[in-house]
């Protein structure tokens, strides 16, 4: 069984026990998350319909915080002498997956 969850603006496939890096939820480690699931699959029946995933939910616990690769930028404008480096790091939730239910 596995389900597409919605979150930070992303769709994720999800299966049962499986550890996933989501946009930063702002939330202390070992919080208990719950996501409406955008589509669930469970063998051969696929619930799609916004009726029968009314009562489908998928909890997570969040296990930490991770990082993403930095990212360096530079930008200049030509015959200026205006040049500006910078950096960016993506910080992320990293969740695991404890159960998806049909309802």
């Amino acid at each position: 069984m596995y389900a597409v969850i919605a979150t930070g603006g992303k769709q994720e496939k999800v299966a049962q026990g499986q550890q996933v890096q989501v946009e930063l939820l702002g939330a202390q480690e070992g919080t208990v998350v719950k996501f409406t699931p955008v589509l669930l699959v469970d063998g051969t029946t696929v619930l799609s319909t916004p009726a029968e995933l009314a009562k489908a939910t998928v909890t997570a616990t969040i296990i930490g915080q991770a990082a993403g690769p930095k990212i360096d930028g530079f930008t200049y404008k030509r015959r200026t002498n205006q040049r500006r480096r910078f950096g960016h790091r993506q910080k992320y939730s990293v969740i695991e997956i404890t159960s998806i239910a049909k309802g």
